[in-house]
């Protein structure tokens, strides 16, 4: 099942962004065996992150993406909406729009089924210039995903 949801780099280190110093790659030590048995080396790498961390992390890189910006690099349609609700008074009809543009991004990944399961807000955790929720997902192999994020206005 890793196989099927992909490896990638490691970009949202334990999957906690307060701000954008914690979106960066990380550097990890793994055991590289020398030429002698036995004998264990240590060396950089990249970190990377597989199967259903691997999701949850494509999806929140999806989400946190205005859609169009990589259109240079030939992906037009990557990214979401959530960066038009900056700036725009927080109301119910905004949550809806926030939550279509969250569904939107759901329809995009190949490696979920094609509508969320659920768009759960959390208004206790919000402020009032952000929205909370959290996105629930349904992987074409295995149980389902679940992934939060807070959106600031």
């Amino acid at each position: 099942m890793t196989d099927l949801l992909g490896t990638d780099l490691v970009v949202f280190p334990n999957f906690i962004a307060h701000d954008a110093a914690e979106v960066d790659l990380v550097r990890q030590r793994y055991p590289i065996r020398g030429k002698l048995v036995g004998t264990a080396l240590e060396a950089f790498d990249l970190g990377v992150v597989q199967g259903r961390e691997n999701l949850a992390q494509a999806l929140l890189l999806r989400l946190l993406t205005p859609i169009g910006s990589l259109t240079a690099l030939g992906h037009s349609a990557y990214g979401s909406r959530l960066h038009g609700l900056i700036g725009q008074r927080k109301t119910s009809a905004l949550r809806n729009v926030c939550r279509s543009y969250v569904l939107e991004v759901v329809a995009q990944e190949p490696r979920v089924e094609d509508s969320a399961i659920d768009v759960i807000f959390d208004p206790a955790a919000e402020t009032a210039s952000s929205f909370v929720f959290t996105l629930v997902v349904q992987p074409r192999t295995g149980d389902p995903l679940g992934v939060s994020l807070e959106v600031g206005l």
